[in-house]
């Protein structure tokens, strides 16, 4: 009897403490980031001559970045985008990462941060005769916004820096052996989009 009585104690004393379920490990899912925008930014030409100018710019610009969500926290992956300035038509294809600086949750305002880098090409851009645009090197560094419950689409709201290299061959005038610019594109991009 003293046997039976002190193992109903010790299940009683097991189903007493509370039952702690492990949670499930994260599994990787994809994720898209899709936005539009503009770039704003000014422009100095005529750098060579006695009329230097300044002016200021607006640009359109797009991007999609579409990669894996590695954590709860950080995606990391691809971006494509379109960039029209005044001069150029560039497709930056990078490699991209975006981190939640808030502990992910059922919130509907969250921040994030971006960085993508990579390489302009100019495959869209139709140049007059005589010019050959090339692209260079990009990188852009931002910080936003995702506007929604983390299990659905989101729109966000997102401030980069952009900084675009180009390169142009020019038609050659007269008495001249090479005409080349080199082209840098600082720009602060504002974009609009959706995630999920």
């Amino acid at each position: 009897m003293k046997k039976t009585g002190s193992k109903t104690v010790w299940l009683l004393c097991l189903f007493a403490l509370p039952l702690y379920a492990q949670k499930s490990p994260f599994k990787p899912v994809f994720t898209n980031m899709t936005e539009f925008g503009v770039l704003f930014g000014q422009v100095r030409y005529n750098v060579n001559t006695a009329s230097e100018s300044v002016r200021k710019r607006q640009n359109i610009t797009a991007q999609t970045f579409n990669g894996v969500q590695l954590r709860p926290k950080l995606a990391v992956g691809g971006t494509v985008g379109v960039d029209w300035y005044n001069a150029a038509l560039l497709m930056p294809v990078c490699a991209g990462v975006r981190y939640d600086l808030a502990q992910p949750g059922q919130k509907n305002l969250r921040v994030f941060t971006s960085l993508d880098t990579g390489y302009g090409f100019a495959w869209l851009n139709e140049d007059p005769t005589g010019y050959e645009t090339r692209g260079g090197w990009v990188i852009a560094p931002g910080i936003g916004f995702r506007i929604g419950r983390p299990q659905n689409t989101n729109f966000t709201l997102s401030l980069n820096y952009k900084r675009q290299e180009a390169n142009a061959d020019k038609p050659l005038g007269w008495n001249e052996i090479y005409k080349y610019e080199s082209r840098v594109y600082n720009r602060i991009a504002f974009r609009l989009g959706l995630s999920f």
